[in-house]
């Protein structure tokens, strides 16, 4: 599982019949620091996550474990949304408090 922040949403009015009905949103990976790093992916939402929302997504092949994704191709998959990180006992992100960054 990976750490991430929405950034933004995506529309496709053409696609794929497996995909139909499952949400798209854009997600940068987050570092050690909470700064985005790396590209944006494109994740289906199997949680109903927001903009700016931190959440845990996971890649590849276990991106068709939920059960959103079963057996559909996709190779992320958005599948919780986080309330808090604690890294050796200290709060490094609390959802509900204020952050410049956002």
């Amino acid at each position: 599982m990976l750490l991430g922040k929405i950034v933004g949403t995506v529309v496709a009015t053409r696609k794929e019949p497996e995909l139909s009905g499952l949400r798209l949103l854009l997600v940068r990976e987050l570092d050690q620091q909470w700064a985005a790093n790396g590209k944006v992916i494109v994740a289906v939402d199997a949680v109903g996550a927001g903009e700016g929302e931190v959440v845990l997504f996971a890649a590849g092949s276990s991106a068709r474990l939920t059960a959103a994704t079963k057996d559909r191709p996709v190779d992320h998959v958005i599948m919780a949304i986080v309330d808090s990180v604690h890294v050796e006992g200290n709060p490094v992100y609390e959802k509900y408090q204020s952050h410049s960054e956002d």
